[in-house]
């Protein structure tokens, strides 16, 4: 009889753990969920990082002619007039 005494209530205290830790609201499911909310925050401040450096890229092909320029040169191999470009071969 004491057994049973002792027994009914380790069993809800069992139970009461098991759906703390283990429950759909449970100290593993807030665990999870904090790691998800630190990867997002970690995406979403690269996101900003890289947003804000194509807003200075937008501003600087409006304003910058330097900076179109170089973009000109680089990428179309675009050259002034009376302007000389040496290539070389590349060495494999």
């Amino acid at each position: 009889m004491k057994k049973r005494m002792y027994l009914i209530p380790a069993g809800f205290i069992l139970i009461f753990l098991c759906f703390t830790v283990f429950g759909e609201r449970g100290l593993l499911r807030i665990y999870h969920l904090n790691r998800e909310k630190d990867e997002i925050l970690g995406k979403a401040a690269l996101l900003k990082a890289e947003n804000d450096q194509l807003k200075r890229e937008i501003e600087a092909l409006k304003t910058d002619r330097r900076y179109i320029e170089s973009l000109a040169r680089k990428d179309f191999g675009l050259v002034r007039k009376n302007e000389i470009i040496y290539q070389f071969p590349v060495k494999k």
